[in-house]
């Protein structure tokens, strides 16, 4: 017996209409399905304080506003040096690992078109004002529907941040050929006890996604407690 189409199954139920992907949406599927079917995904959550860096953030308004990403941009960074392995790619035989001795990091922006990940370049090498421009350049191009090929590839580990929306918690899908990839949600105050009292702290979510091939679950501990004490010092990035 044929089985029926999706249209026509769903069409018993009352009136239903058929709206086709984009060739953008079509890309995207493609790219997500491979990533999560290829890649053994594990994903480890906590919370960092990130009460010094909001009173930094306030210290420097009158420079400029920088979003919170550029501070984790940052930070990204020193950790890709200190560990290397998220700075690296898998070779196809999956016997190799490419190291890259470069720290370009994608921010995921969510376009008319879908969600585009420019690349910021050399934020090791950048201050926060120089990142901040130019992820604000990029950004307006992928809403603009002007985000190049080229503006969004050579990326070393991505962050994607559903901050400005909610969320406690998710488990993003690795932008291949990348190892990692970063999720960031609201901060909020909590009261954390700092051994003698509890004190109202403002801690930011983050969920690490990261190829177990690649990474141990350890090592990716490691990584975000290392991200949340040097945001912990702001000025120092």
């Amino acid at each position: 017996m044929t089985q029926p189409s999706p249209e026509e199954y769903f069409a018993q139920f009352g009136p239903v209409e058929a709206a086709p992907l984009s060739k953008f949406q079509h890309v995207v599927a493609r790219r997500l399905t491979q990533s999560w079917t290829q890649i053994p995904h594990v994903t480890h959550h906590d919370d960092v304080d990130v009460s010094a860096l909001e009173e930094h953030r306030k210290a420097i308004a009158g420079e400029g506003r920088v979003s919170p990403l550029i501070f984790l941009a940052r930070a990204l960074a020193r950790c890709l040096r200190e560990f290397p392995q998220f700075n690296a790619s898998l070779a196809a035989d999956g016997k190799t690992l490419v190291m890259k001795s470069y720290c370009h990091i994608g921010i995921a922006v969510d376009g008319p078109l879908g969600l585009l990940v420019p690349v910021l370049r050399d934020v090791d090498a950048k201050d926060v004002h120089t990142l901040s421009g130019e992820l604000a350049a990029l950004s307006a191009q992928a809403r603009d529907k002007g985000l190049p090929m080229s503006a969004m590839e050579g990326g070393c580990i991505t962050i994607t941040s559903l901050g400005g929306i909610g969320g406690t918690g998710f488990t993003p899908i690795i932008n291949q050929p990348e190892v990692a990839i970063l999720g960031v949600t609201r901060s909020r105050v909590q009261a954390v006890w700092d051994g003698a009292a509890f004190q109202p702290r403002m801690m930011m979510p983050l969920s690490l996604s990261y190829d177990h091939r690649v990474i141990n679950g350890a090592d990716a501990a490691r990584f975000v407690r290392r991200i949340g004490e040097l945001l912990a010092e702001p000025a120092r990035l």
